[in-house]
């Protein structure tokens, strides 16, 4: 390997020339096959986190290799003022497979969001147009999580992401996530859009109630306002459905999707009915890279390798033995206080920080990889064709890591510092 490829020299350049905005662990990933990712020096790591929600189908997959080549070849870019060949067969599979009428496509998941966002004022623009009492404001739950951009950040709850940039958007308040009462109380006419994820991510994976869920949508339909559902991390299937909205029953005004829908290629997309998209005309929004024929092409492949290899039915059934087995350790570890999740977005919550931090960081240094959420909680957000001993190989992992870590803090909270007396 070349020298200027090794991890010391790289860390060593991006401190300098790279904005601090990560804290990265020091491996240095060169390749990828499977659910496995490979470091610079051969090293195999089970890949449980997929890049947080993204590669959907693993690494090397033949259809997406197959559709980056081919699409290569051809044509990258045009502007969106012209037409390619993908965008329309691209829009159709999504509206197939969500229920709602219309797309538009751009890069990101926040991106996708504050295109939501705008499309919910401009939507209750037109209705105070035709003599309807409505307002601009949002509710948005606590310990949401929407994404960085401005209009993001502010309908996000953690205050350590919305602080650094104040004044963020106006117009926002937080509603106790599952608190139907609280929901009620807060809405008013002067609400254009009711922010919500089917299952919060960032904010320890954990699920809408269907109350909740359902109240958000009556209150909606009393006013005209809109239901904003952010399938970010929770959608195109990492739950068991394409959507999780879709476990309720409820069909959201809009919906935003992004990291999993072209398995690591940059792309996100916002879904709405025809009644919220009758608020966007030409010129009112737009993105520059957005739904390009590469990543149109690529997601087009990974929708229909989905439909073909049946890899929802995985997901349910790895997902599944997933959490069974999750629940087993559970009953087996004191520290381990709740499992959440579904299908594939699964979460363990522990009971301290410390212990979620030292857990994550051992599964780590035994080529496992898994993230920690909401401070206490382990992620697992793997590829969708995850399967079964794989999970067992994790399982037991984790099993040994907080048997150690839990008898080495008791071990510790029983001992005496020199000088002192213990008293019974």
């Amino acid at each position: 390997m070349k020298e200027d490829m090794k991890l010391g020299s790289i860390q060593a350049a991006e401190k300098k020339l790279l904005l601090s905005t990560y804290e990265r662990t020091p491996v240095l990933f060169v390749e990828g096959h499977g659910v496995h990712l490979r470091d610079e020096q051969g090293n195999d790591y089970l890949d449980l986190l997929s890049g947080i929600g993204v590669s959907a189908l693993g690494y090397g997959h033949s259809a997406v290799e197959a559709a980056i080549a081919t699409q290569s070849k051809r044509l990258l870019h045009t502007s969106n003022l012209f037409f390619h060949e993908h965008t329309a067969e691209l829009a159709l599979r999504l509206t197939e497979i969500s229920g709602l009428d219309r797309v538009f496509f751009c890069n990101s998941g926040t991106e996708a969001w504050e295109a939501a966002l705008k499309l919910a004022r401009a939507h209750a623009g037109i209705l105070r147009a035709e003599g309807k009492n409505i307002g601009t404001d949002f509710l948005a739950m606590e310990h949401s999580f929407h994404g960085r951009t401005m209009g993001s950040v502010a309908t996000t709850h953690k205050e350590k992401y919305r602080e650094p940039f104040a004044p963020v958007m106006p117009g926002v308040s937080f509603v106790r996530f599952n608190d139907v009462a609280d929901l009620r109380a807060k809405f008013s006419a002067g609400v254009c859009g009711i922010c919500i994820e089917a299952v919060q991510g960032e904010g320890g994976i954990h699920p809408v109630s269907p109350e909740f869920f359902a109240a958000a949508r009556e209150l909606c339909d009393s006013t005209g306002a809109l239901l904003l559902a952010d399938e970010i991390q929770s959608g195109m299937g990492r739950t068991g459905e394409w959507f999780a909205y879709q476990h309720y029953g409820i069909l959201p005004d809009i919906t935003t999707l992004a990291k999993p829908i072209a398995n690591g290629l940059p792309m996100g997309a916002m879904l709405c009915t025809e009644t919220a998209a009758r608020a966007f005309s030409p010129g009112m929004h737009g993105t520059t890279f957005g739904g390009g024929p590469l990543a149109c092409a690529v997601a087009i492949a990974v929708i229909d390798t989905m439909k073909q290899d049946n890899i929802l039915g995985n997901i349910c059934n790895v997902g599944g033995y997933f959490k069974q087995q999750l629940e087993g350790l559970r009953k087996r570890h004191d520290c381990v206080t709740d499992v959440r999740g579904m299908g594939l977005m699964l979460g363990v919550e522990l009971d301290s920080t410390d212990l979620a931090t030292k857990a994550a960081a051992e599964m780590m240094a035994q080529h496992i990889i898994i993230n920690r959420t909401s401070d206490t909680v382990l992620r697992f957000l793997p590829p969708y064709v995850l399967e079964r001993k794989h999970v067992d190989i994790a399982i037991a992992a984790l099993d040994g890591i907080l048997t150690s870590l839990t008898s080495t803090s008791a071990a510790l909270a029983g001992q005496t510092p020199a000088g002192e007396h213990s008293h019974g």
